[in-house]
Formats: structure tokens, C-alpha cells, sequence
């Protein structure tokens, strides 16, 4: 693993609701952060982003499971992200696999995530959640 890439992920994973302060550490001033549900430009709004998700999700914990430096200042992180929302899965906690994309200069100035949105959402709302497991079982 790139020495980069694991500070980078350790520092991540140390996140927390009340100590956002450290993305300031991780990404630069014209961040461009990207996932299947989001696009957001900016230091400023991404720390609106977390603020909310680590408002609404609770026991959040990113695992990481390797990274690859593609060439110096892109690379690939794996990870699993595992949390409970009160709103999905009826609280239990949810895992999610995914995968994040960076770009660095000192800091990240492009960050997108990869992962299956159904995984994260749609499965776990009632109703909805059945139907999409039941297509899926169907599908393969």
C-alpha cells in the first residue's frame, strides 16, 4: 500500500461527528467529491455532507482492505463501510463493500466512491427492501 494511501485511510477512519476539523487535513480547498447519490464541490459543503451523515448514522466505521497507487497521486482504496440508521434495515447495522477513487497533489482534490446505492438504501427500506432482494434472487 502506498504510504499516501494508508495515511490517508487511517486518518479517514479516525473521523468523527465532532472532529471534522480533519478534513481539512485530507482534502484540499476545491475538493470534488463524487458517489453514486452525490456530487459536491468544495471544502465547505463536503464538511456539510459529513456533518449530516455523521448526524443521521450512527457506530459509522470505514474498514479498510487494500489500496493501490496507480500512478504517483492516483489510487484505489477498498473498503467496508458498516453503520446503523434508524431509517433502514430497522436499525440493525448495515455493511456496505465500495470502492474510492483519489486524486492527491499534498491532499485529495478528487474523491469518488463506488458502490451499489440498492446495497445501501433500497434493500434496507421495508417493503422495497423485499422486493429488490427478491429481483435480485430472481436475476441471478
Amino acid at each position: 500500500m502506498s504510504t499516501y494511501l494508508q495515511q490517508f485511510a487511517e486518518r479517514f477512519a479516525q473521523l468523527e461527528g465532532n472532529h471534522l476539523d480533519a478534513l481539512e487535513n485530507l482534502y484540499s480547498e476545491d475538493i470534488t467529491f463524487r458517489d453514486p447519490l452525490h456530487r459536491i464541490d468544495g471544502l465547505k459543503d463536503l464538511r456539510v455532507y459529513f456533518a449530516q451523515l455523521y448526524a443521521n448514522a450512527h457506530d459509522i466505521r470505514y474498514v479498510f482492505a487494500g489500496a493501490d497507487e496507480v500512478i504517483p497521486g492516483q489510487g484505489y482504496l477498498r473498503w467496508t463501510l458498516q453503520f446503523r440508521h434508524p431509517r433502514l434495515a430497522g436499525g440493525r447495522p448495515v455493511s456496505l463493500q465500495g470502492c474510492s477513487y483519489l486524486q492527491w497533489r499534498e491532499r485529495v482534490h478528487f474523491h469518488q466512491d463506488f458502490f451499489d446505492a440498492g446495497a445501501l438504501l433500497y434493500e434496507h427500506i421495508p417493503l422495497m427492501g423485499g422486493a429488490i432482494r427478491w429481483l435480485k434472487g430472481r436475476l441471478a
